[in-house]
């Protein structure tokens, strides 16, 4: 899973690197465990910054280690803090806030190579599948999701079928969303009332 603009925004600007390039995942590293005397890996890094594709989520402590170096005490935090509009962070062009959506908005979503997701918005996060093609996301399952970002994964925090908690879910691992519209109409296709992007 590779690290949101916004994250990645916040390391450049405290380590001074352009993380434009393989060779600052180094001096990244060494950043943070100058700075918090706790040590990631070298590829790991190159996999939170996009270097190296990989599916897998990074652990919980690897993304503590992140918010411990931003200056914050756990990652949860630092995501809690951008959800109040608390920070720094940079609204991207391409993302769509779940707290900014109004109860019963459909939004469109779908991700390589032929899946997609007609939800419907029941508030506090929470969404009904109304709509799934090709995806394990069935319809009538119940997801919470706090975002969708154009070309990152979506990442369903928890998955509820049939009042039963399956855990959570990362949708687009290595292509992330291509396309995210907000939508209406319940029957046929989409119509589309604002486009917020695609590739």
């Amino acid at each position: 899973m590779r690290l949101s603009p916004s994250i990645i925004q916040l390391l450049s600007a405290k380590s001074g690197l352009k993380l434009n390039d393989t060779s600052h995942c180094a001096q990244l590293v060494r950043s943070i465990e100058e700075s918090t005397h706790e040590h990631l890996g070298v590829n790991t890094m190159k996999r939170l910054l996009g270097f190296i594709p990989d599916e897998r989520s990074p652990r919980l402590s690897t993304l503590n280690v992140l918010a411990h170096y931003l200056g914050f005490e756990s990652w949860q935090q630092l995501v809690a803090t951008a959800d109040d509009g608390n920070s720094d962070f940079d609204v991207q062009v391409d993302e769509l806030r779940s707290r900014d959506l109004l109860v019963n908005q459909r939004v469109f979503v779908s991700y390589l190579p032929d899946r997609e997701l007609t939800l419907v918005y029941l508030g506090d996060e929470k969404y009904k599948v109304e709509k799934s093609l090709n995806s394990k996301l069935r319809m009538g399952d119940v997801v919470t999701i706090s975002h969708f970002i154009l070309h990152y994964p979506l990442i369903v925090s928890e998955v509820i079928r049939d009042n039963e908690t399956l855990g959570n879910f990362t949708a687009g691992k290595f292509s992330g969303l291509t396309d995210i519209k907000k939508v209406k109409n319940e029957k046929g296709s989409p119509k589309e009332i604002g486009k917020i992007g695609k590739i």
